[in-house]
């Protein structure tokens, strides 16, 4: 219990530290600087924030944008055009307004995310970035013809004293991020950028995440434009060119920008490789030359800067974890509470038919699961078990017959509604995000508050690494165990466990059944379990479905269905072994 309450305490008091110290570090740099050091370090900022955007849409949610300084001159423009009207609130609240217009844009540049990836989505990004350009040049920016200089909040009027605000922004910016980052939305945007099938099955709207990332990622892009027109006075079009935001994306690739910290170095490698190629006589445009080389080998290497430093550090907890992760897997599972016995029918599959072409995968399927059972789907592969499952949980919408969950046709729902209302599948395929931790996984894929303890309890019981193990450091068979307990904590009235065994040893085998038998008493769900394992799924199921060629061949009672001769002809017989 202690030590649940102290990861929440630092979960939410260490950033504010860490955000006042670096305000105090900025208050002295700004005194101490001089002016030409001083102008350095605001577009450092200025260039930080920037990546800190891109880090979101391109090293969190995993898409391509290629026009961040486009949403910089959206804020730019924003705050040069209220400065010319003398609007009220002063720079501040125009730095603000800024960003929410900055923020609206990139919802709109997301869309085409929706259904683009890849390289189509960066072709639509870089050619808004060319169309930007080309109108900024042609009309310019408010006030840049008359010379109306954008006014700075008047307690921060000179430059370091500007800087110093630059630091404040960036210091709220970056808190900001944190939490988002550690929140539902940051789960999000890890999750869809690792498995979109995930996201959907855990309840999560895929196109939500993607215009989030791309809504909070041009809103940073608007603030950082909005600092350099009080940093220049006047904005000009040649200070967000397409270029740039090219040279810039490459940058937050090759430092992990996800990582604040990374967003940081990014930014002062932003201005300190051109100046240094300055002092040695050399066209500051060669730092593009660099910043690309360096680019297109963390690509080629699939590491970035800040993924090998964190990545050090992340194995070294990870081995001193792997003692602690054996000895929880020699302990016998956990007592059995009293058994339940089955309820009234939950799901009910009727007619339940698939067809690719001319081949049908299912054809006239009838199940019924009742609260509180275990219901084992078998059969040889190639049966039709993966169509079923995928059919359920609305993965392929285009079938015949009906599907009711508590009496509700689930016919014509996508995944992310079904999942909503209580109904819950994992996949045979890994659809567990790598770059989160164990407890953020958890906590993202339940959609319900939870308390550190209950995420303890249930990753105990269900023998799983603690919550601050981060998912990159444990291995596919240990995943699996996660993904079974973070459906089970979202409290569905049915999950759907598709092969949950695979890639787990004997003794892990023997753990999962004697703790999935516990399931329905102790979550009060029912579990379909679909399995190659036919010793898991005796030590298990009560009652078993066995389908071959896409029609069932046997239902009842888990004894007189294995004794069938029909389903002992298919496992035994001309049909393939499992």
């Amino acid at each position: 219990m202690l030590r649940a309450d102290r990861r929440t305490i630092l979960r939410y008091v260490l950033p504010f530290a860490v955000a006042i110290v670096g305000i105090l570090v900025g208050y002295v740099l700004s005194i101490t600087l001089s002016g030409y050091f001083v102008y350095l370090g605001i577009s450092v900022v200025v260039a930080t924030i920037a990546i800190l955007g891109l880090g979101i849409v391109t090293g969190s949610a995993g898409m391509i944008s290629l026009c961040q300084l486009t949403f910089a001159a959206v804020g730019a423009w924003v705050v040069s055009g209220l400065n010319v009207m003398d609007a009220p609130g002063g720079f501040v609240v125009w730095l603000v307004l800024g960003g929410i217009a900055a923020g609206i844009v990139g919802i709109i540049i997301g869309l085409p995310a929706l259904r683009l990836r890849g390289v189509n989505l960066a072709v639509v990004t870089l050619g808004f970035a060319a169309a930007a350009d080309v109108t900024l040049v042609q009309i310019q920016f408010p006030g840049a013809a008359d010379g109306n200089s954008v006014l700075r909040p008047n307690a921060f009027s000179t430059d370091p004293q500007f800087f110093f605000f630059s630091v404040i922004v960036l210091a709220v910016c970056a808190v900001a991020i944190y939490f988002l980052q550690n929140g539902r939305w940051g789960a999000g945007w890890k999750s869809v950028a690792f498995s979109e099938r995930g996201t959907a099955s855990a309840g999560a709207s895929v196109s939500v995440s993607k215009l989030t990332a791309f809504a909070v990622s041009a809103t940073l892009g608007g603030i950082s434009g909005g600092l350099i027109a009080g940093q220049v006075g006047l904005a000009f079009a040649s200070s967000f060119q397409p270029l740039q935001s090219l040279a810039l994306y490459v940058l937050s690739i090759m430092t992990g920008a996800h990582l604040i910290d990374m967003a940081i170095l990014g930014g002062i490698l932003w201005i300190a490789v051109p100046e240094i190629l300055k002092r040695f006589g050399i066209q500051q445009d060669w730092g593009f030359v660099i910043f690309g080389a360096l680019g297109v080998q963390a690509l080629a290497s699939g590491s970035t800067l800040g993924g090998a430093i964190r990545n050090a550090w992340w194995k070294r907890q990870a081995r001193v974890q792997a003692a602690g992760r054996a000895d929880t897997l020699d302990e016998p599972a956990p007592q059995a509470p009293a058994s339940v016995e089955p309820g009234a029918p939950l799901l009910v599959v009727q007619n339940l038919g698939v067809a690719f072409g001319s081949v049908k995968a299912l054809d006239g399927v009838d199940i019924v699961v009742r609260e509180n059972s275990i219901t084992g789907l078998i059969g040889p592969n190639g049966a039709g078990k993966s169509t079923f499952v995928d059919a359920i949980s609305g993965f392929l919408p285009q079938h015949t017959g009906t599907v009711t969950l508590a009496g509700r046709p689930l016919n014509g729902l996508n995944p992310t509604k079904r999942a909503r209302i209580g109904l819950r599948r994992t996949f045979q395929q890994d659809r567990v995000p790598p770059s989160l931790t164990i407890e953020a996984y958890v906590r993202f894929v339940a959609r319900r508050k939870l308390t550190a303890t209950q995420i303890d309890d249930a990753l105990e019981f269900f023998g799983c690494p603690p919550a601050r193990t981060r998912l990159l450091n444990v291995d596919v068979g240990t995943r699996r165990l996660v993904e079974v307990a973070a459906n089970v904590l979202a409290a569905p009235r049915i999950v759907l466990l598709d092969e949950p065994a695979a890639g787990l040893s004997l003794d892990e085998h023997i753990a999962l059944g004697e703790r999935l038998r516990q399931v329905p008493a102790r979550f009060g769900i029912a579990v379909v379990l679909i399995e190659h394992d036919l010793e898991l799924v005796r030590t298990v199921c009560q009652e078993i479905t066995v389908l071959d060629f896409g029609q069932v061949i046997a239902s009842g009672p888990q004894a007189d269905v294995l004794a069938d001769p029909a389903v002992m002809k298919a496992y035994m017989g001309e049909t393939e072994m499992l």
